[in-house]
Formats: structure tokens, C-alpha cells, sequence
């Protein structure tokens, strides 16, 4: 998953790639092993039958298909509102949630992972008090959800892939009684899942979506490079770190979603998001040490279980942590240095972004007092870089 910077917990769902550990509504540790390059960068673990609001927002392209697919939220707000009128809610009405294409999905997701996702239990929930009394500021925030641009937001994103790139994806905004986002079936069905926050504005909204596609994009575009001869042949502790260092692909999905490098990361953000990520700016170099001290024990072999290897990797994602912040200050750096055709060029290749990072680091700090830490020579040799 934007990323979802209202959000506060995050959790990432098996696997997981590290271009597409993202939403930031996220709550749990994660449950499984990453093993291969190809494994982890196919779908975390975690069909369309148009409603009127999914055609009135047909985002087509050669290389472009978005659509907004509201029909679960739209079943669940008719039922709230029978209620709040004090009319009879009847076996249509839920004939009605139970066969849409959200709810369908939601179901499917759920049964995936083995949890218990019972139609008596989601009756139960919409029949609630508690969700009753969000029946007006849900259906506000359902309704500004369905005018935003959601083309705007995945130009954003193409903006930062390469140029033949191909974006699918349906978004589902969904009431249901977890607050987490998601995403699903990436590989057959793309699938953006939202929960519908009313905390989270029009322009917050596309900015998820827009963070979320570019995910999707680029692990569409790069899959590919992990799959070569090439790559296969290398070390497996070399194959592990450079696949982790596409983790470093939420800052660039950061970037895209602000829409450019002068523009703040959390410009639509609320201000505790911002101060935040302010605050965790001010130790980018620490922590690109840090980073670098993963990579190092891994290439050592001071780390060697798997289990290991992803309890430090994924101690860096944190609400938005060195994975964004690191990834973000290195994007916006080669940008504004090279340009974003240079980056570009860089993003399926992970080897070469730490070069291109520290080349223009070095010309960033001769022309400006900021002097920042770079990948140091041993980790680009381990890495048979220049």
C-alpha cells in the first residue's frame, strides 16, 4: 500500500515485494518466508462487474486501466441509511452487499489467509450501533472519494516508470470492521483495497492511490530482471541484498505520489504525519548506515536465516521508516542531479541506484552545504559495483 499517511500501524502481508510493501494502514507482523527473487517480487499476501460509479471513472489508456469499484461501500451505506430512516432492512438489501464485486473480493482475500469472514458476522457489523452512528460521515467521505482524479494519480505514477510500463488495477473503497488497506491478486486481478476512512481527504485518497500504482507498476516493469540467468547466477547473499534494495522503492513510490521532487512527501498529509517525517529526515545519513550495516551482515553472513534476515528488513518499514525516508532523500537527490530519466534508468536495477546515489551525493555536497553519508566502497565491491 501512500500511501495511507493517516494510517498508523502497518502491516505487510506475505508474499510481499519490496516495491509492494505498501499501504500504510497496516497492523500485523508479517507471517511468512521470503525466499526467492521471483517469490519476492510477486503479489503480497495480502473479478469486475461495473457498478455506475466504477463506469463513470474509466481511467483507459494503451498502458492505463484504473478503475474505481465502490460497490460494496455503496450496498453497505443503502442499508445504514434504511436504518437511520427506520425502515426495514429486507433479504434484497443483503442479497444485494453479499454479491458485490467488493465484498466478493474482501471475502476471497479473507478465506485466503485463513481468517474468519462469516456473511452473519458481517451482518452483525453492519447492523451495529457503532457503525450506524458514522453513516453520514462515511457516506460524505464515499462520495469525495468517487470525484477524485484518480487519472491525475496514475499519471503520477506512470510519471516515474519506465515509459512502457502497463498500470491494471481496480480500487475498492470498503466498509468493513478491520481498518486496514491492502492490496490483491496482483498477478491475475490487481486489486487496491481502502478502507473507508472519513480522517482521509479527496487529495489524501489520490495520493494512496497514486503511492499504491506505482507500486504496482514497477513491480510490473521489474519483475523481469530478477528472473535472468543473470541474476540467478549471483551469490545468494548478493541476490538477497539487491533484492532488498528494491525495498528502497517506497521512497521512489513516495516521490511519484507528491508528483515531484520540490513537492513535500506528506504535502496533503496531517501536520503529525508531516513532523514526522521531518524528524526522521534529519537522520537520513544514521540511517543509511544502518541500512548498510544490514546489507553488510547479510553479505557476511552474520545473517543467514531467513527469519532473521527479515526481522531486521522489515524493522526499516516501520509507520515510514528508512525503506521511505532513506529511499526518498536517494530518488530526490539523483533527480535533481541527473534528472528523472537517470532515475528511471536506475529502478530495475538496484546495483546501479547505489551508484547513481553516490555520484550524485558527491556533486549534491560541492554545491551546497549538505553533506550527506554514501554507500561505502566495501559494500559496493561485496556488490561487484564500481
Amino acid at each position: 500500500m501512500r500511501r495511507l499517511s493517516v494510517q498508523k500501524n502497518k502491516k505487510l502481508f506475505a508474499s510481499i515485494s519490496p516495491f509492494l510493501l505498501c499501504v500504510y494502514s497496516l497492523a500485523s507482523p508479517p507471517p511468512v518466508q521470503l525466499r526467492s527473487a521471483a517469490e519476492i517480487l510477486r503479489p503480497y499476501v495480502e473479478d469486475f462487474r461495473s457498478d455506475p460509479a466504477a463506469a463513470a471513472q474509466p481511467q483507459a489508456a494503451s498502458n492505463l486501466d484504473i478503475r474505481l469499484v465502490t460497490d460494496e461501500a455503496d450496498a453497505v451505506l443503502s442499508i445504514l441509511q434504511k436504518m437511520k430512516s427506520g425502515g426495514p432492512v429486507a433479504a434484497v438489501d443483503w442479497e444485494r452487499l453479499f454479491s458485490t464485486e467488493g465484498y466478493v473480493r474482501l471475502k476471497k482475500r479473507e478465506s485466503k489467509n485463513k481468517r474468519s469472514f462469516e456473511d452473519a458476522e458481517f451482518r452483525e457489523f453492519v447492523l451495529s450501533s457503532e457503525l450506524l452512528v458514522k453513516t453520514d460521515a462515511l457516506a460524505e467521505t464515499l462520495a469525495r472519494w468517487k470525484r477524485a482524479d484518480l487519472r491525475a494519480a496514475a499519471d503520477r505514477a506512470l510519471a516515474y516508470l519506465p515509459s512502457d510500463t502497463t498500470i491494471r488495477a481496480k480500487v475498492y473503497p470498503v466498509i468493513k470492521p478491520k481498518t486496514n488497506s491492502f492490496v490483491f491478486e496482483l498477478e491475475t486481478d490487481p486489486a487496491i483495497f481502502l478502507y473507508l476512512n472519513p480522517e482521509m481527504n479527496a487529495a489524501q485518497f489520490e495520493n494512496t492511490v497514486a503511492h499504491e500504482l506505482h507500486h504496482i507498476g514497477l513491480a510490473a516493469a521489474c519483475l523481469p530482471v530478477y528472473e535472468t540467468e543473470q541474476f540467478k547466477a549471483k551469490p545468494a547473499e548478493v541476490r538477497t541484498v539487491l533484492e532488498w534494495i528494491g525495498a528502497f522503492g517506497e521512497g521512489v513510490a513516495m516521490l511519484a505520489a507528491a508528483g515531484g521532487p520540490d513537492i513535500h512527501p506528506h504535502a496533503v498529509s496531517s501536520a503529525p504525519d508531516r513532523e514526522r517525517w521531518d524528524k526522521d529526515m534529519a537522520n537520513f545519513s544514521a540511517n543509511l548506515k544502518k541500512v548498510e550495516g544490514f546489507f553488510l551482515d547479510v553479505l557476511d553472513g552474520r545473517l543467514k536465516e531467513e527469519e532473521a534476515i527479515r526481522e531486521v528488513a522489515f524493522s526499516f518499514f516501520g509507520i515510514q521508516g528508512p525503506w521511505y525516508t532513506v529511499g526518498w532523500k536517494m530518488v530526490v537527490v539523483i533527480e535533481k542531479t541527473f534528472g528523472r530519466a537517470k532515475l528511471i534508468d536506475c529502478l530495475c536495477d538496484p546495483a546501479a541506484l547505489l551508484t547513481a546515489y553516490n555520484e550524485a551525493a558527491a556533486k549534491h555536497k560541492a554545491l551546497s552545504d549538505e553533506s550527506l553519508a554514501l554507500w561505502s566502497p566495501e559494500l559496493l565491491k561485496r556488490l561487484d559495483l564500481p
